[in-house]
């Protein structure tokens, strides 16, 4: 008996000893600033003196989950692809309202004068920033952004603007006009571009297959912009002339509406635009439209 109740006093008094020890064990700390986790083991190699032993992990924590954002913001997007036009002109009336100009002797100007070169005509946008606003599971989201919308209409022949003032060739057509008006010139030029730009906003619907990595899957985005004509004019150069600027409004709308969409193939991305109204007032019945490809995140 007494060494049954020797016994039992011995492992009392072990298990006391084990429960003292581990309360003098320190419980680790954890740190976390950003993607930076710090933890503090807090454990003692010399009695009397605090063991400064940190683990330092750096990036996302195995165990966190990587979430997309409601409001994403892309900056500072570049567009780089080709200007160009539908032309449904009714050149009978445009050159008898006085806003085309012929030269005595000389055909009327027609569908041919208004051609472009197609691989010279560029357009570049310039998008200060693109946000995307989740609306169904970030599968569906509203695609929204400022920027502006460079166009050059680089043409084959040699039309020159004006916007009024003496007639070159006044023989017979009058000496003066105070309205914008076209013509045919005496010279050929070397380079002969009529320039667009606009401030631009363009609303869309976004569409990915893959919200959480811009690189893989396909999105499909489509809407509408609103553009405001902000500069515009005509550059050309010629031996005899040398380089030469002329601005004015030209009679071109002040207002652009276009309906736009985007192609994304993983990380490649291409852009449309077209408008459904002409970019001229009056006379010209011209439909500008821009394909390229886009350089975003997203």
């Amino acid at each position: 008996m007494k060494q049954l109740i020797t016994f039992l006093a011995l492992a009392i008094i072990c298990t006391s000893a084990t429960a003292q020890d581990s309360t003098k064990k320190s419980k680790s700390d954890t740190i976390r600033i950003g993607g930076i986790i710090i933890v503090k083991n807090g454990k003692k190699d010399n009695p009397g003196k605090e063991n400064k032993d940190f683990n330092i992990t750096m990036g996302r924590h195995d165990n966190a989950k990587k979430k997309n954002a409601n409001v994403s913001t892309n900056w500072w997007i570049v567009d780089l692809g080709f200007a160009n036009y539908t032309d449904n002109t009714n050149y009978t009336t445009a050159n008898t309202d006085g806003y085309l100009k012929n030269r005595p002797g000389y055909p009327t100007l027609d569908k041919n004068d208004f051609k472009l070169r197609s691989g010279k005509s560029v357009n570049v946008n310039v998008w200060f920033f693109m946000q995307r606003l989740n609306l169904v599971k970030h599968y569906v989201n509203l695609k929204y952004g400022v920027g502006l919308e460079l166009n050059n209409y680089r043409y084959k022949s040699s039309l020159s603007y004006k916007e009024g003032g003496t007639i070159p060739y006044s023989v017979g057509l009058g000496a003066n006009t105070n309205a914008p008006f076209i013509f045919r010139d005496s010279i050929s030029f070397s380079k002969n571009k009529l320039a667009a730009d606009y401030l631009t906003v363009p609303l869309m619907l976004n569409f990915t297959s893959n919200p959480g990595s811009h690189k893989k899957g396909i999105s499909l985005s489509a809407g509408v912009s609103a553009g405001y004509l902000y500069s515009q004019r005509n550059k050309q150069r010629s031996s005899e002339r040398g380089k030469d600027r002329n601005k004015g409004d030209y009679d071109l709308s002040q207002f652009k509406f276009s309906y736009v969409a985007e192609l994304g193939l993983g990380r490649i991305r291409f852009y449309g635009s077209y408008s459904p109204q002409s970019f001229y007032d009056h006379s010209l019945d011209m439909k500008p439209y821009n394909v390229g490809i886009r350089f975003s995140n997203w």
